[in-house]
C-alpha cells in the first residue's frame, strides 16, 4: 500500500502501477501531439528512448505523480529514473508530500569591501588578490539536496586548487596544455578549475552524465571534442572511470583518466605564471559533436567582460549571486561563478538537478541569502510560474532581487509579464527583470539593460515587419502585432551593428544581421579554421542572430543559423539530420531537424521532420524508434516531436539545401491543405522567395538613393563653398550655407522638422549647445537656424584646431565666420575660448558640439567643459539643441546614406547663477539633461568618470 491519494482512497502497488503509466501515456501524448491510444507504455520502457522524456519532460512526470498520489519524491529520482518500474519502485517508498518551505531564517548581507582586483591580469591574479585582501571570506554557498551548506572561503578554494595543481603537475600536464573538467557542481569543480590554471593548463568544461548508467554513451558523444581539445587529461567521477578508460583509443592526446581524490594527494606545487594573453578556458557549444566549435578565451577576455558586465549591472561587494545554472555553462561559469569571484560578493550555488526537481528551492534560496542577483534562460522562470504551487511559497520574501537576468535563450514578452505579475506579491520589484543579452564567442554578455530600468517590449506593426523588415511601433492588442523584448544596451567597450545582406549597415529599427565586436571576443574557435572564416568579417564577429536598434537597445527577433536552443543548450541540425537520412525507409536528404518555440516551457522543441520512403508500409512506429533513439545517442536528449511525411515534403533550395525555416513554418501551421504535393511545394517556394525579393528590392532601393544623395552633395558642395569664399561677411556666407542645406534636405527627400525656433533669445547674446551624431549634424544646424543676409548677429561653429590643416575646411569654416578651440593644449585651448567669449559681444552666437567627437553607436557622450566656461564667464545663457535622426541617416563610418526624417528641437535658455566654475557645471548638468531627455538614445556617461571633479582649465 502506499500514500493517499487526493480522493483519499489507497491504492495497491498494482493499482499504483496503472495509474503511474497511465500518466506517462498522457504526457508523451501531449508533447508528441498523438492521442493517448497512440501510445503504448509499459514498466520497463526507456522514459527517454521509448516515451521521448527529456529532463523537461521528467520534471512534468513527477510533478505529475506527486500530485496524483501526494508524495514527495526524492530529487534524485528526477536523474536516476531509467524506466517507468524505476518510478513506480520509487512511489511504493515515498513519503507523504512534504510540508511547505517556511519560516526559513533570513542570512545578514556581506560586508563590503572597499576595493576590487582591478590591476589583477588573470584569474589566478584576481584570487590571489582576494586571499591576500581577506582570505575567509566566503566566497561560494554549496547548497546540497537536503539544504545544507558547505561554506568555501577564497583561501579554502586556493589551497585546495594548489592541491589538484601539484597532482596535474605529477601527472606530467605541460603548460598550454588542455583539461577537460567533466564533474557536477561540486567543492571539487571549483577546485579543479582553478588547479588547472594554476598549473598552468587551459579548462575545458564538459557536462556530467545525469545517469551513471549513461556514462559510457555520454564519452562517446564527447570524444569529438576531446580530440579537437588535445585534452591531455579527464577530471571525472569515479564511476565513470572504469569506462571513460575506452576513450583512451578515441582520443590519442589522452593520458590519464582520473579524479579530484587522486589528484589531491600530492603536495603544494609552485605556481605557473600565466599572462593575460594566455587562453583561460575553452568553451564548447554544446550540440555540435563532429565539427566541435571550442571557443577560445584568454585571461583578458574573461577580466574585460566581468568587468564590463560589473559597470553594466552595477554590481559590489555587498551583492549575492544566487545560481542553480550548470558550471559548464557560460552564464553559469562566468557570469554566476566568476562574476562573483572578482566582485567578491558571495555565490550561493546549487545544482541544477535540484531546482529542475524542486524549482521553488532557487527562489528560497533569494529569500534566505538575501540574493541581489540570479539569472536563468527562459525555460527557468517558466518553470517556476508553471510548476510551483502557491502553497510551497507562502512567506516567501523577493524584495532582495533586484537584477534577474534572462538569458541564453530568446526571451519571451508573456514570460517577462506573467512572471513579474505572478511574484509580485512576493515582493518581487517589476524593475528587477533584466533580459541580456550574449553569446560564448564574447565571452558570455554583450548586451545589457541599465539597473533598475525594467523590461521593455516593443510592440511593432506584424505585416510591415514581415514584409518590409521595418520594426514600425503599433499601438492597442490586437492579431497584427508582434512583441519584443528589448536585451540591453552594448556592454562598455563594446560595439554592436546591424547590416544587410550586402553588409552594409541599416538605419534604426530596421531587421538585419547582428554583428559585433569589443575586447570581450574571442580570436576564434580553438583549432577550426573553417568555422573561423564564417566568424569574423572585417573585424567584426557574426552574432548568427537577427536583430534591429531602437533606442540604444537591441531587439532579437530570431536565428540566422539553425542553431536549436532547448532549455539553454545549442543543437546543430545538421549532423542529426545526416545521420537520421541513414536509417532504412527514410529518404537521405530528405530530413529537417529544427526548433519550434514552446509557450507551455518557455523553451524550443526539437522538431525531426522525415520524408519516409513508403508511408504506407506500416513502419512508421519502428521508424520513430529508431530517430528517437539516435537522437538521444547523438544529443543526449530525445526529439519531442517526429513527424514522417511523404515524398517532397521537406522543402529545399534550387540548389538541394535543406530548407529549416519553411519547414518549421509548415509545421507550425499544422497539416497541409488536401492539395497535390507539387502544388504545396511551389506555394510554400514562393511564399519563401518573396521575402527575399522584397528585401533584394530594399537594398537595391537604398544603394541606389545613396548614390542620388551623393551626387546632389557633389553639385552643390562645390558652389556653395567657392561662393562662401568669395562673400566678405560670415553672416552672408551663412544665409549662403543655409540655402544649399535645405536644398539638399529638400532635394534628398529627408524632412526636416524644427521646434522651437521661439526660444533663440531675441537680440541678446548666447551660447547654443547641441549633441553630435552625424556627419549631416552641421548641415542640418546651418539650415534650421535662422540667419540672413542682412542680420546683424550670426552663428559660428566652435570647430578644433585640425581642422585648419586641410584648404578645404580651414577657407569654408573660416568665411562662415567660425572660432577654433585647440584640444590638446589647454593654455591654448584656454586663450582660444576667451577669444570665442569676445566675440558674443561683437554679435557672434557661437555653436559648440560639447562631446566633441560621435560614435557609430547611439548614445549621448560626456560633455566636454568649454561651452559652458565661456558662457559662465560671460553671463549669458546656454542653449541646449536636440538633434534626432542623424545618426540613423549617415552613422560613422559608414559612406551610404539612408532615408531618414530628422528633428531639430531647440529648449528653452538655461541662466548662469554666478560666473564662476559651480555655475559652469550647473550649465553643462542642465543642458544635457535636458538633451539626454530628448535624443532617445542611452546616457554613455553612466559608470564614466564625473568632470565635476576636474580642475578649471582642464576640459574645453
Amino acid at each position: 500500500m502506499i500514500g493517499e491519494r487526493p480522493t483519499g482512497q489507497a491504492v495497491s502497488a498494482e493499482d499504483a502501477a496503472g495509474v503511474l503509466l497511465e500518466t506517462a501515456r498522457q504526457l508523451a501524448a501531449e508533447l508528441h501531439r498523438r492521442s493517448s491510444g497512440e501510445i503504448s507504455a509499459t514498466l520497463d520502457n526507456s522514459l527517454e528512448q521509448d516515451l521521448g522524456f527529456d529532463s523537461l519532460a521528467r520534471v512534468e512526470l513527477l510533478a505529475r505523480i506527486e500530485r496524483v498520489f501526494g508524495i514527495s519524491l526524492p530529487e534524485q529520482v528526477l536523474a536516476n529514473a531509467e524506466t517507468p518500474r524505476d518510478l513506480l519502485r520509487a512511489v511504493l517508498t515515498a513519503a507523504p508530500a512534504a510540508a511547505a518551505l517556511k519560516g526559513i531564517q533570513r542570512s545578514e548581507a556581506p560586508l563590503q569591501v572597499s576595493a576590487e582586483p582591478a590591476d589583477a591580469l588573470t584569474l589566478p591574479g584576481v584570487l590571489d588578490w582576494h586571499v591576500r585582501a581577506h582570505p575567509h571570506r566566503t566566497h561560494i554557498t554549496l547548497l546540497d539536496e537536503a539544504g545544507r551548506e558547505d561554506v568555501i572561503s577564497y583561501v579554502a578554494l586556493q589551497q585546495g586548487a594548489m592541491k589538484i595543481a601539484a597532482g596535474l603537475v605529477e601527472f606530467g600536464l605541460q603548460p598550454g596544455q588542455s583539461v577537460a573538467i567533466m564533474l557536477p557542481t561540486s567543492h571539487d569543480y571549483f577546485c579543479c578549475f582553478f588547479g588547472t590554471l594554476l598549473a598552468g593548463g587551459v579548462p575545458v568544461p564538459i557536462y556530467p552524465p545525469v545517469r551513471v548508467s549513461q556514462i559510457e554513451d555520454h564519452l562517446r558523444r564527447h570524444a569529438g571534442i576531446l580530440s579537437n581539445a588535445l585534452a591531455t587529461i579527464l577530471i571525472t567521477v569515479p564511476e565513470a572511470k572504469p569506462v571513460a578508460r575506452l576513450l583512451r583509443a578515441q582520443v590519442e592526446t589522452l593520458r590519464a583518466i582520473t579524479t579530484a581524490a587522486e589528484l589531491s594527494v600530492s603536495g603544494q606545487a609552485a605556481e605557473y605564471p600565466v599572462q593575460a594573453d594566455n587562453i583561460a578556458l575553452l568553451q564548447y557549444t554544446s550540440g555540435s559533436t563532429a565539427n566541435p566549435k571550442g571557443v577560445a578565451l584568454t585571461h583578458a577576455n574573461l577580466l574585460t567582460n566581468i568587468r564590463a558586465m560589473g559597470q553594466a549591472a552595477g554590481v559590489t561587494s555587498t551583492d549575492v549571486f544566487v545560481s542553480w545554472l550548470p558550471l559548464y555553462h557560460d552564464m553559469g561559469l562566468i557570469g554566476a561563478w566568476l562574476g562573483s569571484l572578482y566582485y567578491a560578493c558571495p555565490l550561493v550555488v546549487m545544482s541544477p538537478i535540484t531546482f529542475l526537481a524542486r524549482p521553488e528551492r532557487w527562489l528560497w534560496a533569494i529569500h534566505q541569502h538575501r540574493g541581489t542577483l540570479s539569472a536563468s534562460p527562459n525555460f527557468g522562470y517558466e518553470l517556476c510560474l508553471h510548476k510551483i504551487p502557491d502553497d510551497v511559497i507562502d512567506g516567501l520574501d523577493l524584495s532582495s532581487w533586484r537584477m534577474a537576468f534572462n538569458g541564453a535563450e530568446p526571451v519571451s514578452p508573456a514570460t517577462v509579464v506573467n512572471f513579474t505579475q505572478r511574484f509580485a506579491r512576493y515582493g518581487l520589484r517589476p524593475e528587477a527583470m533584466a533580459p541580456v543579452y550574449g553569446l560564448a564567442e564574447c565571452s558570455v554578455g554583450l548586451a545589457f539593460p541599465p539597473p533598475g530600468r525594467g523590461p521593455l517590449i516593443d510592440c511593432i506593426k506584424r505585416e510591415e515587419f514581415t514584409r518590409s523588415g521595418r520594426a514600425d511601433p503599433a499601438g492597442g492588442e490586437n492579431a497584427e502585432v508582434l512583441r519584443f523584448v528589448a536585451c540591453g544596451r552594448p556592454l562598455p567597450g563594446h560595439q554592436i551593428k546591424i547590416v544587410d545582406a550586402t553588409g552594409n549597415e541599416v538605419g534604426e529599427r530596421v531587421e538585419g544581421y547582428l554583428k559585433f565586436k569589443g575586447p570581450s571576443a574571442t580570436s576564434g574557435y580553438f583549432r577550426n579554421p573553417e568555422q573561423n572564416r564564417l566568424l569574423f568579417r572585417e573585424g567584426w564577429l557574426d552574432s548568427g542572430d537577427f536583430a534591429y536598434l531602437a533606442a540604444g537597445d537591441i531587439y532579437l527577433t530570431g536565428r540566422a543559423k539553425d542553431i536549436i536552443i532547448r532549455a539553454g543548450r545549442n543543437i546543430h541540425p545538421h549532423e542529426l539530420e545526416e545521420a537520421v537520412g541513414n536509417i532504412s525507409g527514410i529518404r537521405k536528404g530528405c530530413v529537417a531537424v529544427f526548433g519550434s518555440p514552446d509557450p507551455a516551457s518557455g523553451t524550443e522543441r526539437l522538431v525531426v521532420l522525415a520524408e519516409m520512403r513508403d508511408i504506407d508500409s506500416g513502419k512508421q512506429e519502428e521508424l520513430r524508434g529508431q530517430i528517437n533513439a539516435l537522437t538521444l545517442d547523438m544529443l543526449g536528449m530525445p526529439a519531442d516531436d517526429i513527424v514522417l511525411a511523404p515524398v517532397h515534403s521537406v522543402l529545399k533550395t534550387s540548389s538541394g539545401k535543406i530548407r529549416r525555416a519553411a519547414c518549421r513554418e509548415l509545421y507550425e501551421k499544422g497539416a497541409p491543405p488536401p492539395r497535390p504535393v507539387w502544388w504545396q511545394v511551389v506555394r510554400l517556394a514562393w511564399a519563401g522567395a518573396l521575402p527575399q525579393l522584397r528585401r533584394g528590392s530594399r537594398v537595391a532601393s537604398g544603394i541606389l538613393y545613396a548614390a542620388y544623395v551623393w551626387v546632389l552633395f557633389c553639385l552643390l558642395a562645390p558652389v556653395t563653398w567657392l561662393a562662401t569664399a568669395l562673400l566678405p561677411r560670415p553672416a552672408w556666407g551663412w544665409a549662403l550655407s543655409r540655402g544649399s542645406a535645405r536644398l539638399l534636405a529638400r532635394l534628398s527627400g529627408t524632412p526636416l522638422v524644427v521646434r522651437g525656433l521661439e526660444n533663440l533669445p531675441c537680440k541678446a547674446p548666447f551660447v547654443l549647445v547641441a549633441n553630435h551624431a552625424s556627419y549631416l549634424d552641421g548641415i542640418m544646424l546651418v539650415a534650421a537656424l535662422p540667419g540672413g543676409f542682412h542680420a546683424k548677429e550670426h552663428f559660428s561653429f566652435v570647430a578644433k584646431r585640425e581642422l585648419l590643416d586641410s584648404i578645404v575646411s580651414r577657407v569654408y569654416l573660416r568665411h562662415i565666420g567660425s572660432n577654433f578651440v585647440d584640444r590638446f593644449d589647454p593654455e591654448r585651448g584656454v586663450e582660444e575660448l576667451k577669444q570665442v567669449s569676445r566675440s558674443l559681444r561683437s554679435g557672434s552666437r557661437p555653436i559648440f558640439f560639447p562631446e566633441g567627437t560621435f560614435t557609430r553607436m547611439p548614445g549621448l557622450l560626456p560633455f566636454r567643459m568649454g561651452a559652458f566656461m565661456v558662457a559662465a564667464e560671460a553671463g549669458v545663457p546656454i542653449v541646449p539643441v536636440t538633434i534626432r535622426g542623424t545618426r540613423s541617416i549617415l552613422r560613422a563610418g559608414h559612406w551610404l546614406p539612408r532615408r531618414g526624417i530628422i528633428t531639430i528641437t531647440i529648449s528653452k535658455p538655461i541662466l548662469p547663477d554666478t560666473k564662476d566654475w559651480a555655475a559652469a557645471i550647473h550649465l553643462r548638468d542642465s543642458a544635457r539633461a535636458e538633451i539626454l531627455r530628448l535624443c532617445g538614445e542611452p546616457d554613455l556617461m553612466r559608470g564614466t568618470l564625473q568632470e565635476q571633479d576636474a580642475q578649471p582649465g582642464e576640459e574645453i
